[in-house]
């Protein structure tokens, strides 16, 4: 069950209503690391492939079935980024195009472009990062002793259209407003 605060945060996010449809658990140990490039979050996970107006390209993995959606089911979708451990620059923080994801699905060709107001955003342990899919973000490899463990939630109040299911959708978050 979400927490109050999470409650009150939805509620605000979507007054009529949301229900969580992925969640993700990310872990950068110093071990084990990684770059993220730049891109736009773009596939959303169905329960299975229906062909349907908008919805393509398809990708099909162990995990399940994707899909790239119309922009207008990515501009309904807000991620909450849970930070369980201190996150900065040296640990791999994100790097966001502040404004950008007011333009819609970007060609890869023309992201490297678009990055130069780029920003790091440095969030503490018990913090929250509310960003949307359609936002240019990366993240370099952490040079930093310390980890990076977030949980990565995104909620939604579109339904997909006949036929089409979100993979992992749960329950209806109310607004909280009677």
């Amino acid at each position: 069950m979400a927490t109050d605060a999470l409650q009150q945060l939805l509620g605000r996010l979507f007054p009529a209503g949301c229900h969580l449809v992925k969640a993700i658990y990310f872990d950068k140990p110093a071990g084990s690391n990684w770059l993220v490039a730049w891109h736009q979050d773009l596939m959303v996970n169905v329960s299975q492939r229906v062909d349907s107006p908008g919805f393509g390209p398809w990708t099909s993995k162990a995990e399940g079935v994707s899909v790239q959606p119309p922009v207008a089911v990515l501009e309904n979708v807000c991620t909450i980024r849970l930070h369980l451990d201190d996150c900065d620059a040296s640990n791999g923080a994100l790097k966001v195009v502040p404004g950008s994801h007011r333009h819609g699905v970007l060609f890869a060709a023309d992201i490297a472009a678009r990055t130069a107001g780029a920003t790091g955003c440095a969030v503490p342990a018990g913090g929250a990062m509310l960003m949307r899919p359609l936002l240019l973000h990366a993240s370099n490899r952490s040079t930093s002793r310390r980890p990076r463990r977030v949980i990565h939630l995104e909620f939604s109040s579109v339904e997909l259209p006949a036929g089409l299911h979100w993979r992992e959708r749960l329950q209806r978050f109310s607004s909280g407003v009677e």
